[in-house]
C-alpha cells in the first residue's frame, strides 16, 4: 500500500483533500446544529454581559485569550524541539479550530487531536512531529489536570472539610489521568502489536501513528514538565475567569472559592457521557458555588458567564475560522 501511495502521489494528495474537506464540513454542520439546540443559553449570555461590569469583563476576554497562547506555547515547544518550528502566528488559531473540532464532535478530545495533526501536516510538519505533539499534550493536559484537582481538594480541606463524592471523583480522574497517558505512552513504546489487536484496522492505525511519534521527544522528562507548567496556566487562567464574572456581577469571591467550583465542574464533565458538558458543568458549578457560600443568583449568573467566554464564544470563532479554510480547502 505504501508503495502505491509513492507511485501515485497526485491520488493520494486528492484523497487527503477530499477527506479535510469532509471534515470541515462536519465540524461546519454540527456547530449549527449544536447554536440551534442551545440558542436560549446564547441569548442568556447575552443578556448577562449587558447588565455586568464591562472592565472585570474585558479581564475575563484577556484570560481567555491567554489560555490560547498558553496551549499555542506548548505545541511551539514540542515543534522547535522536533525542528520543525513554526511561528505563534500559525499555531494560536489551531488552538481555536481544534477546541471547536472538540466541543462540536464530542469524542473526549479525539476529534480536535485528529484535526491538530492533519491542519500540523498540511503547514509542512512531517506528521510524526505532529504526533508527538499531540501525544505530548495529552499527558502535560492530565498532569495538569491532576494537580488542579489535588489543589481544589486542599482548598476545600483548608476550608472546613472535603465532602466525599468530591473524594471519589477525584479519585476517578487520578485513575483517567494515570491510564491515558500511560497508555500513550505504552503504545509508543510497543514495538508490535498484539496478534488480536491487528484484526482491528483502526486500532492498528492508531498503534501506526502513535509509534512514529520520536521517543526522543515523547519521552523527555524536561519537555514533559515544561507542557505541564504551561497547562496548569490554562486551568489558573479559566479559574481566574469564573472569578472575574463573579466580580463582574458584584460578588467580591476569593480565588479559592472560583478555583474549587471550576476545576470539579471540570472533573464531572470530563468523567461523564455527557456532550459538551452542557447540563452537567453548570450543574455541578453552581452547586459548589453554593457550597463556597456564593448567593445562588450570583451562582447561576457567573456561571452562565463564564460557560458564554469558553465555550460559546469561541464556538463562534472556530466556526468562521473553519468555514474560511473550508473555502481555502
Amino acid at each position: 500500500m505504501a508503495r502505491e501511495r509513492r507511485k501515485n502521489p497526485d491520488g493520494a494528495s486528492s484523497r487527503i483533500a477530499r477527506w479535510r474537506r469532509w471534515l470541515l464540513a462536519v465540524l461546519l454542520f454540527a456547530a449549527v446544529i449544536v447554536g440551534a439546540l442551545h440558542w436560549a443559553d446564547l441569548k442568556k449570555f447575552a443578556e448577562l454581559v449587558s447588565r455586568a461590569e464591562p472592565a472585570w469583563l474585558a479581564g475575563a476576554l484577556a484570560l481567555q485569550v491567554a489560555t490560547y497562547v498558553l496551549l499555542a506555547a506548548q505545541w511551539s515547544l514540542v515543534l522547535r524541539a522536533g525542528k520543525a518550528k513554526r511561528s505563534m502566528r500559525e499555531l494560536f488559531p489551531l488552538t481555536i479550530t481544534k477546541l471547536f473540532a472538540d466541543q462540536v464532535v464530542p469524542t473526549a478530545g479525539v476529534s480536535g487531536n485528529v484535526f491538530l495533526v492533519d491542519r500540523l501536516a498540511a503547514t509542512g510538519v512531517r506528521r510524526a512531529i505532529a504526533v508527538a505533539a499531540v501525544i505530548l499534550a495529552v499527558i502535560a493536559y492530565y498532569f495538569s489536570y491532576a494537580i488542579a484537582a489535588v489543589t481544589a481538594v486542599v482548598l476545600l480541606w483548608l476550608r472546613g472539610g472535603v465532602p466525599m463524592i468530591v473524594i471519589g471523583l477525584v479519585a476517578l480522574l487520578f485513575a483517567v489521568a494515570t491510564a491515558i497517558p500511560g497508555a500513550a505512552l505504552w503504545l509508543q513504546h510497543k514495538s508490535r502489536l498484539p496478534d488480536w489487536a491487528k484484526r482491528f484496522d483502526s486500532v492498528r492505525e492508531l498503534f501506526e501513528l502513535i509509534s512514529d511519534a520520536p521517543s526522543r521527544l515523547v519521552r523527555n522528562p524536561k519537555l514533559i514538565a515544561q507542557l505541564t507548567l504551561l497547562n496548569s496556566g490554562v486551568f489558573l487562567a479559566d479559574a481566574l475567569t469564573l472569578q472575574l464574572c463573579l466580580f463582574a456581577l458584584g460578588v467580591q469571591a476569593p480565588f479559592a472559592v472560583a478555583f474549587v467550583p471550576f476545576v470539579m465542574a471540570s472533573v464531572v464533565v470530563t468523567l461523564g457521557p455527557i456532550p459538551l458538558g452542557l447540563g452537567s458543568f453548570e450543574a455541578v458549578s453552581i452547586g459548589m458555588l453554593r457550597l463556597m457560600g456564593v448567593p445562588f443568583e450570583a451562582a447561576l449568573s457567573g456561571t452562565l458567564l463564564l460557560r458564554g467566554f469558553t465555550l460559546w464564544l469561541p464556538l463562534a470563532a472556530g466556526l468562521i475560522l473553519s468555514r474560511r479554510e473550508l473555502k481555502r480547502t
